[in-house]
C-alpha cells in the first residue's frame, strides 16, 4: 500500500456549526474512509506519484497525504508539502485587486489607462484570424472589471498553436503562456504592441487578465505583488508557506513536477524542485499561475471567502465584496468560447472575479459553488450551501486523463462524506 497519513477531525462527528446563517453538520467517518480508499487507489496504481487532499465542513477538517514527492519513492507526501498552485493563483490575485477597490484606490468600471498606459487607445483585430494590421479602434477603454472577468479582449487562444497570426506574434514575444522571462513592465510593454483579439467586454478569454492584474497591483501600491499579498492577505491569514518561490530551507518539502510524454504517455520531469523554476524569486510575480502554497494555507484563504471575508478574527474583505466576487458576471454571449470547452471551462456555467461559479446542477456540487483548477494538478472549491471546502494538490499536470479523473473522484467522495 502507498504511504497514507490521515489527520482526524476537529470536534466530534455530530458537531454542528453555523455558516452563513445555515446550520452545518460535519463529515461522515464512513464517507472519509471511502475517500481514503479511492484516493489511495489512484496512488497505488501509479496514476499519480502523490497527493495531499483536504476536505472541511463547519469546524471539522480532514487531510490525507499519500505517495511520495518524487517518482520512484523517497520522501513521503506530508500535510505541509508545498505545491505549485498554477491557476489557483488567480483567486488570490483577484482578492488583492478587490482589497484596493474597497480602499477606493481602484474602481471597477474606471479605465485602467492611468495605471497601465500600455493598454490605452487599443486597436482590435477585425476577426481572430486577421493579419495583425487588419484592425479597428476599440469601442471603449479597458476597465478593472474587464480584467477581473477575463473580458478585456486578449487571452489564451483555444486553438492549435500558430493557427492564427496573433498566436505566432504571441509566441515570438513570449506571451503564449510559456515561462515569463521579462519583468512586469517589459512584459506589459510587449502586450501593448499587439492588437486586442476582441472588443473590450465582448468575450471571456482565459488567463492573461490575471497577469495584467499583477502589474496593476504593483503600480497602484508601489510594491511587489508578493509584498502586498504578505502584508494584506498571507500575514493576516497565517499563510506562512505561500509565495512566488520556495526558499532554500523549505525546498525539501517541494515535489518534482511532472508532465506526460505525448508519445509514450509516461511521466517526464517538467520542473525540478531544487534548481527549478520555483527555487528562486521570479523576474515576474505572475498572478495567473505563479504561486506556491500548502493545503492548510490555501484552506485558510478559502475559509475566509466562505465566511464572507473573515477568518481567525481577521477581516480581509467585506461580505458584499465576497458576494460580488463569487457571483456570475458573464452574459451568454461572453461565455460562448468558454462553454465550447465543456468539461474544462464550461462545466461551471459562470465566472466571477478570479473564480468559476456554478450556475446549474450537473453533478454533486451545489449551485453557488466557486473555485478553480490548476493545470499542474491542483483543484480547490468552496460550496456555501453545504459549508464545504475541498482542496486536492498533486505534482502531476492535467495533460492526461489520470489527473482529471483523480479530481473528479476526489469531488465525488468529498460530497458523499457530508454527514
Amino acid at each position: 500500500m502507498s504511504d497514507v497519513a490521515s489527520w482526524g477531525m476537529k470536534g466530534s462527528w455530530e458537531a454542528k456549526s453555523h455558516w452563513g446563517g445555515t446550520e452545518i453538520g460535519g463529515l461522515s467517518a464512513a464517507g472519509l474512509r471511502r475517500m481514503r480508499e479511492v484516493l489511495a487507489g489512484h496512488v497505488d496504481s501509479g496514476a499519480v506519484p502523490g497527493l495531499v487532499a483536504l476536505v472541511g465542513r463547519g469546524d471539522e477538517t480532514h487531510v490525507e497525504a499519500m505517495g511520495t514527492l518524487h517518482v520512484g519513492g523517497g520522501e513521503p507526501m506530508r500535510r505541509d508539502t508545498i505545491f505549485r498552485m498554477a491557476s489557483l493563483s488567480k483567486p488570490i490575485t483577484a482578492t488583492a485587486v478587490m482589497i484596493l477597490v474597497e480602499e477606493c484606490r481602484l474602481r471597477l468600471d474606471d479605465p485602467v489607462d492611468e495605471w497601465l498606459p500600455e493598454l490605452a487607445d487599443r486597436r482590435v483585430l477585425t476577426r481572430i484570424d486577421a493579419p495583425l494590421d487588419d484592425t479597428v479602434p476599440a469601442l471603449r477603454p479597458i476597465t478593472v472589471r474587464d480584467l477581473l472577468t477575463f473580458t478585456f479582449g486578449f487571452g489564451a487562444v483555444l486553438a492549435p498553436p500558430d493557427t492564427y497570426p496573433i498566436q505566432v506574434a504571441m509566441r515570438e514575444l513570449g506571451l503564449d503562456g510559456s515561462a515569463h522571462t521579462a519583468g512586469p513592465d517589459e512584459w506589459l510593454g510587449k502586450l501593448g504592441k499587439l492588437p486586442l483579439m476582441y472588443q473590450p467586454g465582448q468575450l471571456w478569454q482565459y488567463h492573461t487578465g490575471s497577469d495584467v492584474l499583477s502589474v496593476l497591483v504593483r503600480r497602484v501600491t508601489d510594491q511587489s505583488l508578493e509584498t502586498f499579498l504578505k502584508e494584506r492577505l498571507f500575514g493576516p491569514l497565517g499563510m506562512q508557506d505561500t509565495g512566488f518561490h520556495v526558499p532554500a530551507d523549505k525546498i525539501h518539502r517541494f515535489p518534482t513536477s511532472y508532465a506526460h510524454d505525448p508519445e509514450t504517455g509516461g511521466l517526464v520531469v517538467w520542473d525540478e524542485a531544487a534548481g527549478g523554476k520555483y527555487s528562486s524569486p521570479p523576474v515576474f510575480e505572475a498572478g495567473g499561475d505563479g504561486l506556491v502554497s500548502t493545503v492548510d494555507d490555501y484552506h485558510a484563504f478559502y475559509r475566509m471567502l466562505l465566511n464572507k471575508g473573515t477568518y481567525g478574527g481577521q477581516r480581509i474583505l467585506s461580505r458584499a465584496t465576497v458576494e460580488l466576487m463569487t457571483m456570475d458576471h458573464l452574459t451568454p454571449e461572453q461565455k460562448a468560447e468558454k462553454d465550447a470547452f465543456g468539461d474544462h471551462f464550461g462545466r461551471h456555467g459562470g465566472y466571477g472575479f478570479g473564480v468559476a461559479v456554478r450556475t446549474h446542477r450537473r453533478d454533486l456540487a451545489s449551485v453557488g459553488q466557486f473555485g478553480w483548477d490548476g493545470g499542474l494538478g491542483t483543484t480547490a472549491y468552496a460550496d456555501p450551501a453545504e459549508g464545504l471546502t475541498g482542496i486536492l494538490l498533486t505534482q502531476q499536470a492535467m495533460d492526461s486523463l489520470d489527473t482529471p479523473r483523480l479530481h473528479k473522484d476526489f469531488w465525488t467522495t468529498a460530497y458523499q462524506a457530508i454527514d
